[in-house]
Formats: structure tokens, sequence, C-alpha cells
């Protein structure tokens, strides 16, 4: 995902930043497949039996960005940032929901594996995954950053760097640490 600062989608979001209500509406089809794709790759780590589509996700998370004053957008790869944690949050709020009204019998399953890119397969919920980064993050608020834009928003090292303003060396080391970190607090083991 290329995060130059002269790409269209960047000058789009600038504009948009900047009052242009047009660059919204020309910004989301350069962005929609996109989301999509984040959406399923989320939908596809969750139970067979999610009620909650991508478009829907694609959708819900668009109109949250659009009906906020934008941020001040970086660059693409921190559009996608936003936009991952948006999901992220509508996935844990659909997820409380759905709890809710089962008392508690819903949990959303992910691979652990996936989640977080260990080689052996745990299975969590979305509910656990998303207090254990929120437990991380009072711990060491960059990597629980770091773990988030390379899962939820699948940034590459050199886009989280750019977006968190830090080198690419130090996003691999904090992104070994927090995903170890995760690993323990969601399974007990240490990383084989």
């Amino acid at each position: 995902m290329p995060a130059e600062s002269s790409s269209p989608i960047t000058q789009l979001l600038f504009r948009w930043r900047d009052g242009d209500s047009r660059a919204l509406e020309e910004l989301t089809p350069l962005v929609y497949d996109e989301l999509r794709r984040l959406a399923g790759h989320y939908l596809r780590q969750e139970r067979s039996d999610h009620t909650l589509q991508g478009t829907a996700l694609v959708h819900e998370a668009f109109l949250r960005l659009a009906g906020e004053d934008p941020p001040e957008w970086q660059n693409r790869a921190h559009f996608f940032g936003i936009a991952a944690n948006i999901m992220r949050r509508i996935l844990v709020e659909h997820a409380r929901r759905r709890n809710a009204e089962k008392r508690g019998g819903g949990v959303y399953l992910l691979s652990l594996d996936e989640a977080v890119g260990f080689s052996q397969q745990t299975d969590l919920d979305i509910l656990e995954l998303d207090r254990a980064l929120s437990d991380l993050a009072g711990i060491d608020e960059q990597q629980s950053r770091i773990v988030e834009l390379r899962f939820f928003a699948g940034l590459s090292i050199e886009d989280t760097a750019e977006v968190l303003h830090i080198s690419a060396a130090t996003v691999k080391r904090d992104w070994v640490t927090g995903r170890a970190w995760l690993y323990r607090a969601m399974t007990g083991k240490s990383l084989p």
C-alpha cells in the first residue's frame, strides 16, 4: 500500500480535510475495494454463522468516517489505519450486542494464528483480543498501536512506521514483542 503524499488518495484526503465535500465523493470508489478487502480479512476470521456481512461492515465504517470531522490525514496509510480502528470498534460493538442478547453465548472466535501471526493454532474471541490489546496499550501504547495497524489495517512494516513516525526497525522489534505479549496474555503460554 503506497503511502506517498502525492498519491491520488492522499490528495483527496487532504481536500476532504480542508472542507471539499466533492473530494469525499471522489474518494469513495478509490478506497472502497481496499476497505472491502480489510472487512473480508476480519470476517473470514470470525465464526461461520457471523451475522455481520462485509458490505455492512464497510458501509458502517465509511458512515462513521464521513460523519466525523475528518482528522488531520497524513496519507493513505493513515486513512486505512483509522478505518481499521473503526472496523475493530464495530466488530467489538457487534460482538458485545450479540453476547448481551445471548447472555454470553455468542463468542466470536478468531484464529490467534491469523490474528497476530503465530505458528500455533489457538482460537480466541474478538472481545478477548480487544481486551488484550487494551491491556497492552496500558503497558506499551506503541506496541498496541503497531499490532492494531498491522493486523486490523493490514499495513506493511513501512506503512506502519510512516503512520507512527518511527523507524521500520522499531516497528519490527515492537511487532515481535507485542505479538509475544498478546500470545502470552491470551494463552497463558510463551511463544514456542
